[in-house]
């Protein structure tokens, strides 16, 4: 018996101890998306130029495209990159161009001794840029409204390198939907809290902007070189601060993508952006692990608390806590995100989305993830 009572205080400890980790998280970092007040920010007409990177995109080109050219904003240019492509990407594009005069396109050719990834495209675009502050979005993708431009382009002061701002997918029917919609969602409640307490980590290339010199100043270091995506994401993570980093939650500059078709695609592409991670900085990997690893302690010690010698009203009392607050915090950040018919589903994707980023962190200790463009 007093084995069993030790083991029990051991497990009661994890699960009060995780539990306590979990609510600094939500209170400190991600209450602020939802809750934190919007400043009111002046209007500007900095010029800006929107990069576009697209590889047999032609039909996602065909019905996103005009929507990024037709903003309202006075003084942008939109860069094309084709880069390889082997459908008819380079004639629709020029057949838009003589329609639309700020639309630019470059083409990368094939080469069979040279293969390359989607760095070398951005690479192009930026040195094809006119313009200093550069806004990033992705073939697959369409703004949410024709004001993206303008609310990304008012956070740019003197003092700002780098604009984080949130990319969801488009809703669809079905389970797979759900699922990416919210595992995004949460992924920008954590990126975007984070920087809202001045902890910028990361940003996604579907909607982000910054200053062109700061590509050229990442671009330069080992790790840069060495990796095969997620270049968006490391130039956030070594170059971000407090202090020249801004972020935008309007829902009307949001950009929103083509989701993934299969489990499969969205589970390559998971083990693709997680290599990333390890060239993260030591604070960035401390805060990401301790949220996921508090997370899972307290969901195997908050269950196995009922199979132990105390009151069920103790476990069950701790979940309801912790759900309670994420609920609101939650049904905050979806309402000032414009994420919808997300909030019930997310009780369940919160608890299976840690076994599901072990079980890929495991395959990608056995093999390498396979490069890719994206």
């Amino acid at each position: 018996m007093p084995l069993s009572l030790r083991f029990t205080d051991i497990i009661l400890i994890f699960a009060g101890a995780s539990l306590a980790v979990q609510l600094f998280y939500y209170l400190r970092y991600f209450a602020a998306v939802g809750f934190r007040k919007i400043p009111v920010k002046k209007k500007t007409d900095t010029p800006v130029s929107v990069i576009i990177c697209a590889r047999n995109e032609e039909n996602n080109l065909r019905q996103f495209l005009p929507l990024v050219l037709t903003q309202n904003y006075p003084d942008y240019e939109v860069i094309v990159v084709n880069d390889a492509s082997t459908d008819d990407t380079e004639i629709f594009l020029e057949s838009l161009s003589r329609q639309y005069k700020h639309l630019k396109f470059t083409t990368i050719n094939k080469d069979a001794r040279f293969s390359h990834g989607k760095k070398l495209a951005v690479l192009v675009g930026t040195k094809a840029a006119k313009h200093e502050w550069l806004l990033f979005t992705d073939a697959d993708c369409k703004p949410a409204s024709n004001q993206w431009i303008r609310l990304m382009a008012r956070n740019f002061t003197k003092k700002t390198s780098i604009v984080l701002g949130y990319g969801g997918f488009i809703p669809q029917k079905g389970m797979l939907n759900r699922f990416i919609r919210y595992e995004s969602f949460f992924i920008a409640v954590q990126y975007l809290g984070f920087a809202l307490r001045g902890r910028p980590y990361m940003g996604v290339g579907r909607n982000m902007a910054y200053r062109k010199p700061l590509y050229y100043e990442i671009s330069k270091r080992t790790y840069f070189v060495k990796l095969a995506s997620g270049d968006d994401d490391l130039l956030v993570n070594r170059l971000a601060n407090k202090n020249n980093t801004c972020i935008e939650t309007d829902p009307r500059a949001k950009t929103l993508s083509a989701p993934p078709r299969s489990w499969r695609q969205w589970f390559l592409n998971k083990k693709r952006h997680i290599t990333t991670a390890r060239y993260y900085t030591r604070t960035s990997k401390l805060l990401l692990g301790g949220e996921l690893a508090s997370r899972l302690v307290f969901y195997l010690s908050a269950g196995l608390l009922f199979f132990l010698p105390v009151s069920p009203v103790i476990p069950a009392g701790a979940i309801i806590l912790r759900w309670t607050v994420m609920g609101i915090v939650f049904a905050h950040a979806q309402k000032r995100l414009a994420e919808k018919q997300l909030l019930l589903s997310s009780f369940f994707y919160d608890l299976v989305i840690p076994f599901i980023y072990f079980i890929i962190w495991l395959t990608n200790l056995s093999r390498t993830a396979k490069t890719s463009w994206e």
